[in-house]
């Protein structure tokens, strides 16, 4: 097995050294031995990495990500707590959609003013809808 130094799984990831030690420390990737002062990594901190990254842009914590894929990572996946998560992406996506359209409308709308516009007024209540608080 090829180890990594610290440097180069920066170079790669794009992840700052400062960084890859805090991660390090919170067990979710493993250091597997030094080089003088440097961290050395086997070529699975790539792959742990990428889960990270994939969990932040996710909207989960550090403390979750660690419960899902760290080393001290429960046996059992939190599947509802997922499925959550992936329904809420969903939303998000459609929320970002109805914006995307709205501004396009503007961008495109021959009414002297947006606000006189029925298709924009049409967009507004449909995210207005979105962003009601509930109870």
């Amino acid at each position: 097995m090829k180890l990594l130094d610290i440097g180069e799984v920066s170079e790669r990831t794009g992840i700052p050294p400062s960084t890859l030690r805090y991660y390090d420390e919170l067990g979710l990737i493993d250091s597997v031995g030094r080089h003088g002062l440097r961290r050395q990594f086997g070529p699975e901190a790539i792959w742990q990495l990428s889960l990270i990254l994939l969990g932040k842009k996710a909207g989960f914590s550090l403390d979750e990500i660690g419960a899902v894929f760290g080393k001290d990572a429960a046996t059992e996946l939190p599947r509802p707590r997922l499925q959550a998560r992936a329904d809420e992406i969903d939303q998000q996506i459609h929320d970002l959609a109805v914006l995307r359209d709205a501004i396009r409308h503007v961008a495109a709308c021959p009414a002297p003013s947006h606000m006189e516009c029925p298709r924009f007024r049409k967009l507004l209540r449909v995210a207005g809808r979105r962003t009601r608080p509930k109870g």
